[in-house]
């Protein structure tokens, strides 16, 4: 505040014709929380108020007498100022954020505002200057600006603060001709930590990976949690390839020592992937597509390995590094959507209930078939968050369009053989159904035959649990794996799903006809009933009825459809089945 003045006692007591009392002025001076000084025309201080003192720390008796200059930051040259006093003999005040110095020394922000004060004969007579401290408003921006680019759990970057520092090293890179690399890890046996120890321990396990990696890395290489149990390193003006190939093999030493916890001890491995730049990629995107596909090769030869990417020229290669990329995304910010294919009872063509089935449209790709990404989601294990996020989204669509109307009707769900599998299946299920305000009772799981064959009495078992949790149960795509009788006979399964292999060539194959039938007289005999998948033509539903199969779906009838056009279709299918009753 270079030559700001205010005044003293006497010429305070003038003040008060500017309209109240001159000692009720003075306490709303001192009662401000602006720091407040005025001066002379040749910078003299003349009074200042307390909040004056809270901010700089100055008392009255150290400043009165003296010239802003004593506030001066250092900061900011004379061509500041001299614009600063510009504006003010022009205009009459100027306001801005300027930075000071506290009498301890300490540099501080301010908003400060400068004005004119005119005396009697309407000329300038003093200056006033009125102030408030920014220090603590930059300290919470910068507080939320770092929340916004770190992962709040561990404390390093999150994916997006590394995407962007990834672009400007990528930027820098190209200008000076320096080599990066970039390093995906992906932690071993984290699952069992959560599953065994709880998500308590597996945080606290991040939080001390995260410690071990700092100390390994350089000033200048970057770190980021990109999600779940998965880092990123970017190492920056490398000289040669083996100095990430060092960095990696230092990692999963590090991570392969034991870690602590309440007195036990807990042993993870990590798997690394390694791009390199320009060699692979000349982007962030796609040099963290080709470490994730080198992390799966890794992988590939157990825990505990680190691969680079080994270029492919094909562009199925290229695509399956994107796709992952871009279903990791989906998955992440929901962007999955369900439709649903309607089954019809062939006794008399009412509706019999509906699958329900992911639909996925790229902001990137486009349409991506569920016969592309699904299989994708089940090598990369992202198969459980995103059968996870389907059920989670018939259950919502089930209350939001009033599907309880349907009963007995129910919604079929596919539950993966990996997902299956999962010791968690039955908790995380009902707690999805919990969550959801959903009874399980509306709802069927249709299973493949891989999934709950072989495995004996742990299979029996956690079928009839959910059973009893009011789920209806069905083996899809029967005929096509192990087409036990042996297995069916000890399993309480309501439904056999006949694949649609079968269903299409039922009506030039006699042999598909037979094994259709052989297949609905085993699941009568067995109490089952049978649906048949993937009818397109009207014969192959008449030779279906003949056949005594209970239920079909197909295109012939409906293809999936989103969930607000289904409810419709129902009603015209009531009013066509009412109307064929009449007659």
């Amino acid at each position: 505040m270079d030559d700001m003045c205010f005044t003293d006692d006497a010429q305070q007591e003038k003040a008060g014709s500017y309209g109240f009392p001159a000692a009720l002025q003075g306490r709303v001076f001192e009662k401000m929380a602006e720091g407040m000084m005025v001066t002379s025309l040749t910078g003299e201080i003349l009074f200042v108020n307390p909040a004056f003192e809270l901010v700089t720390g100055y008392e009255k008796t150290q400043v009165l007498g003296k010239t802003p200059k004593i506030l001066q930051s250092g900061k900011h040259d004379s061509a500041f100022y001299e614009t600063m006093w510009q504006a003010i003999r022009k205009d009459g005040e100027w306001q801005g954020e300027i930075w000071n110095r506290r009498k301890n020394g300490d540099l501080y922000p301010e908003w400060l505002m400068i004005t004119g004060v005119p005396g009697n004969d309407g000329e300038v007579s003093h200056y006033c200057g009125i102030f408030t401290d920014l220090t603590e408003g930059k300290a919470a921006a910068r507080e939320m600006k770092e929340l916004a680019l770190s992962d709040p759990l561990t404390g390093v970057s999150n994916r997006y603060d590394f995407a962007e520092r990834m672009d400007h090293l990528i930027k820098t890179a190209a200008s000076y001709g320096f080599r990066h690399s970039l390093l995906f890890m992906d932690l071993d046996r984290f699952r069992q930590v959560n599953e065994s120890l709880g998500h308590r321990a597996g945080d606290r396990l991040l939080v001390e990976v995260a410690g071990r990696i700092r100390k390994k890395l350089r000033s200048k290489d970057l770190l980021a949690r990109y999600g779940g149990d998965e880092f990123v390193i970017a190492m920056s003006a490398l000289k040669h390839p083996k100095e990430a190939a060092q960095l990696a093999e230092e990692l999963v030493d590090e991570l392969e020592q034991p870690f602590q916890f309440e007195g036990q001890e807990v042993r993870i491995s990590t798997s690394i992937g390694i791009s390199l730049y320009p060699d692979d990629g000349k982007s962030g995107e796609e040099l963290l597509q080709k470490a994730g596909h080198a992390l799966r090769s890794a992988k590939q030869f157990g825990s505990g390995q680190f691969s680079f990417f080994h270029g492919d020229s094909h562009d199925t290669a290229k695509r399956t590094l994107i796709l992952e990329n871009e279903l990791r995304r989906a998955i992440e910010y929901k962007q999955m959507r369900v439709h649903y294919q309607p089954k019809i009872a062939l006794r008399d063509g009412s509706f019999a209930g509906m699958e329900a089935l992911v639909r996925w449209n790229s902001d990137r790709l486009g349409p991506v078939s569920p016969g592309e990404f699904i299989p994708l989601a089940e090598t990369t294990g992202l198969i459980i968050p995103l059968s996870e996020q389907i059920i989670e989204l018939a259950c919502a669509d089930f209350l939001k369009y009033d599907f309880a109307t349907l009963s007995p009707a129910k919604i079929s769900l596919n539950i993966s053989a990996f997902h299956f599998k999962h010791p968690a299946l039955y908790e995380g299920l009902l707690s999805i159904f919990e969550r959801m305000n959903c009874s399980p009772s509306h709802f069927e799981l249709e299973l493949t035959e891989g999934a709950v064959m072989g495995e004996g009495k742990a299979i029996e078992d956690l079928l009839a649990r959910l059973r009893e949790a009011g789920f209806g149960l069905s083996i899809d795509d029967f005929g096509t794996g192990y087409s036990s009788l042996s297995y069916l006979q000890r399993f309480q399964v309501d439904w056999l799903k006949i694949d649609r292999s079968f269903v299409h060539g039922i009506a030039g194959k006699k042999e598909n006809r037979h094994i259709v039938e052989a297949i609905i007289k085993m699941a009568h005999s067995l109490q089952m009933k049978v649906v048949a998948e993937g009818a397109e033509m009207h014969e192959e539903v008449e030779i279906l009825a003949g056949l005594g199969c209970d239920r079909v779906q197909g295109y012939v009838f409906a293809k999936p459809m989103p969930p607000e056009e289904i409810q419709g279709y129902i009603e015209e299918l009531a009013i066509v089945d009412k109307g064929r009753k009449l007659l």
